[in-house]
């Protein structure tokens, strides 16, 4: 049966004509008709509240993306996710980050083989490790505690854990100092190093092929610098590394013990991998207690996932709405603005987990999209972005929704610290939706001429995620709500947002450059490529 392109689709049409009848209504008036409104327009699950009133849509707006998500088989391919059907058919594997975070008694099948109790050996064996390094039993090659332990990874094997590590900094073991390395560049190897001692240290390589060229360059001089402790003794390397990789050839080759191998699967993506053994640096931060109640908090959120109406469900509303801002209001970013310092490479986490999974040109049968596909997804903390970049989103002419995140309780209590943040939490929410009329700004005596300048047009949708503390539970139902948006993005946009063949073409040239630019060979680039190695190769 052939595949209706998306905007063929009716309820695409409906939403269409939805739009065009909404396009002149503001936030102050939907409001004003609906004195409702903010108490109904949100939603609850997993210990998180959505609030999405001050959106620009309505209870009509719901309903419309409600029938174009079940005209996209949204229900079934969540269905399909969570069985472990091979849903990313472009590399022929199942999807199954959620298998990670489920409990023991839970069945997962994936080519006729229950993979939990897989699941959770992995999870015993990284328990057992983590507790040896932090109450001292695992000692390096000198008889020295470890006491620091740098993760040595790229992409969703380094921005998971380093996302986790700092948002989960007031339950980690502050007498472990943790260090992550991801850049090639050797300034972020030098730095992350610099003030260690080799003879406390601990390296994480995480590579699930151990072949991944950026991490283990930074693997390979690891090693050296162990060694040039050790006077080269290479027993030295089985008491200072542990690999998080499939790879036990590569990884014997290394020096590394395979009973300190912690594995994956290849139905778990890079980007969804932060619960996989890619968080063997976030255990050993804060204890294998307080990680299965991370564990428990994704858990929560894929329940709610799985089992919630759409409606009344916190991922699909806000994978719709997003669907929603970008492609029938014109808006084509999404801020995330987390109100928590804590969370401060939260943004740049979903940088990756958004614009990996869902920019996509052809949809799932190959066809070329008529249609924009994912948003682009970016933010850095408050109150510090509101003396950056919020001027463009309350002045500016483009159209950016807005993701607040905020907590009703703070680790840290000194008044008026947190009051004041939450303040300006609801703050920049209320001035992004109503703003200030010309009325207003000349009724308050300002003078005519800085009128225009003083004007905020409002009607800049926003929603605010509250949360009571952010603890280990709080942040998994936190990830797992952007994973489950970004999914349910791509099930309405008809991509495959688990693979990523888009990072491929640069690594493959870059393989090929590399030995250029350290050689006379001939070049046979373009005239700009060509000219670039050729300065480089005088100037280095």
């Amino acid at each position: 049966m052939e595949r209706r392109q998306l905007t063929e689709r009716a309820p695409w049409k409906s939403l269409e004509d939805h739009a065009a009848q909404l396009r002149g209504t503001h936030l102050r008036s939907l409001f004003a008709d609906d004195p409702t409104r903010g108490e109904r327009l949100a939603a609850e699950g997993a210990g998180l509240y959505l609030d999405y009133a001050k959106q620009r849509a309505t209870d009509e707006t719901i309903r419309r993306l409600v029938a174009l998500a079940e005209d996209c088989g949204l229900r079934a391919k969540i269905d399909a996710m969570f069985r472990g059907d091979k849903i990313n058919t472009t590399e022929d594997r199942a999807v199954l980050h959620v298998a990670l975070r489920a409990p023991k008694d839970r069945s997962v099948v994936v080519d006729g083989r229950d993979v939990m109790p897989d699941v959770h050996a992995v999870l015993d064996a990284m328990a057992r490790f983590a507790t040896s390094v932090r109450d001292g039993s695992f000692r390096g090659h000198s008889g020295e505690r470890i006491r620091n332990v740098v993760n040595v990874g790229i992409g969703g094997s380094d921005l998971g854990p380093v996302m986790a590590y700092r948002a989960l900094r007031p339950f980690s073991d502050r007498g472990l100092t943790f260090r992550f390395v991801s850049n090639v560049d050797g300034t972020d190897f030098a730095e992350a190093t610099r003030d260690l001692d080799p003879k406390e240290t601990l390296f994480l390589i995480a590579s699930k092929t151990f072949t991944t060229q950026e991490t283990m360059t930074n693997a390979a001089t690891a090693r050296a610098w162990v060694l040039g402790t050790f006077g080269g003794d290479e027993a030295a390397i089985a008491k200072h590394f542990v690999a998080i990789s499939t790879n036990a050839a590569e990884v014997t080759k290394f020096g590394i013990d395979t009973a300190n191998m912690f594995g994956f699967w290849d139905w778990v993506g890079g980007r969804y991998s932060m619960t996989s053994a890619i968080g063997l640096s976030t255990m050993i931060a804060i204890g294998p207690e307080r990680y299965r109640e991370l564990l428990a908090g994704f858990h929560a959120m894929d329940e709610h996932y799985r089992t919630a109406p759409f409606e009344k469900n916190l991922p699909a509303l806000m994978g719709l709405l997003a669907v929603w801002n970008q492609s029938f209001l014109g808006a084509h970013t999404i801020a995330v603005l987390p109100y928590d310092q804590y969370l401060e490479r939260f943004p740049a986490y979903l940088q990756q987990l958004a614009m990996e999974s869902n920019g996509k040109q052809v949809t799932l049968d190959g066809t070329r999209v008529s249609y924009e596909t994912g948003p682009i997804y970016w933010g850095e903390p408050g109150t510090n972005g509101q003396h950056s970049f919020y001027q463009l989103i309350h002045q500016g002419t483009k159209l950016i929704p807005c993701d607040f995140i905020a907590f009703c309780r703070s680790h840290h209590r000194l008044p008026p610290h947190h009051d004041l943040l939450m303040a300006n939490v609801f703050a920049q929410a209320e001035a992004l939706a109503f703003g200030k009329t010309a009325e207003e700004v000349a009724a308050e005596g300002t003078a005519p001429a800085l009128v225009p300048h003083r004007v905020f047009d409002g009607n800049r949708p926003s929603s605010t995620i509250l949360a009571d503390e952010l603890k280990p539970h709080a942040l998994g139902a936190l990830v797992a709500l952007y994973e489950h948006s970004i999914f349910t993005q791509g099930a309405i946009f008809d991509v495959n947002p688990f693979d990523q063949w888009g990072v491929e073409l640069g690594k493959a040239l870059a393989k090929r450059i590399a030995p250029e630019l350290t050689s006379d060979a001939p070049l046979a680039h373009d005239s700009s490529t060509n000219t670039l190695i050729r300065r480089y190769r005088a100037r280095r």
